[in-house]
């Protein structure tokens, strides 16, 4: 009974400190871990049940290096003691798997660089829907798209738009331009008062991560307005920067408007 009870204890220590590195990874990223937590932590995907810290120290050791442990031939890091060929294989994978990424990053992957090319990718979210949905179409700093999807849906004349959403998303994929689209099945694409306050709170709302808000779309089957081509979107801009000056300089906006009203 003892020895049972022994093992239960040693399992669910395991089990904490695991989850412990995982919270740290999330919360900090690789960079602030020391090289042998990460292979520690990359081992758990191998091995289900057990200590997987001395495997991490003894491939250090070995291979001399983080690097060197996934340059290690597969047969050589079968050697190791801890490592099966589930933990080989999942080592040498992460080499091939980053050589991907990082081409597919440097590739000419699809960039967006005006409202209307913003739309080819857009329309189709929409297509055979009868009822309002919001997408957000998210792009890095060169123009690159990171994220183009549904948010939100809702009845046949409305559809909510929750900044809150919006700021995790752009936030989570560290955006730097910003596509708001929504449809009208009515098939008339005018904006609503509702459609241009709630443009208003998107742009403070994505002005505070420091992510440009380039367009509002609103589509229809065979139409589309721009509030960016339209001007709109511009003078809702306008508004919130002399808002926003004033909320920093209140002293000075008064003295502005009491200059106004001298003239």
């Amino acid at each position: 009974m003892a020895g049972k009870a022994g093992n239960k204890t040693e399992k669910n220590l395991h089990q904490g400190h695991r989850e412990r590195v995982r919270e740290q990874f999330l919360k900090n990223g690789a960079a602030a871990m020391e090289p042998h937590v990460l292979l520690e932590m990359l081992l758990f995907y191998a091995v289900p049940r057990g200590d997987t810290n001395p495997t991490a120290h003894r491939l250090l050791e070995r291979f001399g290096s983080f690097s060197g442990v996934f340059d290690a031939p597969y047969e050589e890091l079968l050697k190791v003691e801890g490592i099966g060929p589930s933990g080989a294989l999942l080592l040498k994978m992460i080499p091939g798997i980053f050589r991907r990424y990082q081409e597919d990053r440097e590739s000419d992957g699809m960039r967006v660089f005006s409202s209307e090319e913003a739309l080819r990718l857009i329309r189709p979210k929409f297509l055979g829907r009868k009822t309002e949905a919001v997408v957000l179409l998210l792009m890095d700093s060169r123009g690159r798209v990171i994220y183009c999807d549904i948010v939100s849906e809702g009845s046949v004349n409305a559809a909510p738009i929750y900044a809150p959403v919006l700021v995790r998303l752009a936030a989570s994929y560290n955006a730097s331009t910003a596509i708001l689209a929504h449809n009208h099945p009515s098939g008339h694409p005018i904006p609503t008062s509702g459609d241009i306050s709630a443009t208003r709170h998107v742009i403070w709302a994505l002005d505070a991560l420091g992510v440009h808000l380039y367009d509002h779309l609103i589509v229809t089957e065979t139409d589309y307005l721009s509030m960016h081509s339209s001007g709109i979107l511009g003078e809702l801009r306008e508004d919130h920067e002399m808002r926003k000056e004033q909320q920093l300089y209140p002293e000075g906006a008064v003295a502005s408007d009491q200059e106004a009203n001298l003239r």
